[in-house]
């Protein structure tokens, strides 16, 4: 489970690991009551517990709402799926190929970048010079090492999982011959630190988490 943070307009967000879903939502009809309404709107599961508590979860992947709600969301976010991951930020990238939690393939590799420097006038320019170039560096080998890990698994991919900096992720992805990557359904870009193995190895926990927006009664107050 992810940290629960503030969320836009009351309550908390957080993410539910698919397979704890269903003892969680025991634990939430536990606290505040039998579970008084059930609906879908937009691809979202709205719950209302006796104590005027709502839910809206929100499944990672698309999904097919069916007859029994509850029950269908949960099986359909436990399904195991095939996600690609892509971590860039300067001077370091990991990617990696999950099917479900574990871990298929992956590569982790940096490039130096020079940091900052507080000279000014034409050493400044030539250091930022060199940055970008290093920059651009980190950008191309990054994109060499998806087109080598992830693309001979492109065609078994459910979607891509991106993080670290949207800048430099948007770049790589710009690459034409990662366009089968970059044409997969995305789920929301993840925060994550430097990306290393370490990094990588948590990852499913968020990309394959259920996000829940919980609004307790003393939040509408």
């Amino acid at each position: 489970m992810t940290r629960p943070r503030p969320a836009a307009g009351g309550g908390r967000r957080l993410g539910v690991a698919p397979e704890r879903l269903g003892r969680w939502l025991d634990g939430v009809a536990e606290r505040h009551g039998a579970f008084t309404e059930i609906g879908e709107l937009d691809g979202t599961v709205r719950v209302t517990c006796a104590d005027g508590t709502t839910l809206t979860l929100r499944a990672p992947f698309d999904w097919a709402p069916g007859p029994a709600l509850l029950t269908g969301f949960g099986a359909a976010a436990r399904a195991p799926r095939r996600v690609a991951v892509l971590l860039v930020r300067r001077g370091r990238w990991a990617v990696g190929v999950f099917d479900g939690p574990d871990l298929v393939v992956s590569k982790v590799d940096a490039r130096q970048v020079q940091g900052r420097t507080a000279a000014g006038g034409w050493s400044q320019q030539r250091f930022a010079r060199r940055r970008g170039h290093q920059t651009d560096a980190v950008v191309t080998h990054a994109a060499d090492t998806a087109v080598r890990v992830l693309l001979p698994h492109a065609t078994t991919l459910a979607a891509l999982a991106t993080g670290g900096d949207r800048g430099l992720v948007a770049e790589v992805l710009a690459d034409p011959r990662l366009r089968a990557l970059a044409t997969l359904p995305q789920t929301t870009p993840m925060e994550v630190g430097e990306p290393t193995k370490a990094v990588l190895l948590t990852t499913p926990g968020l990309f394959r988490a259920v996000d829940v927006h919980i609004v307790e009664p003393a939040d509408r107050t």
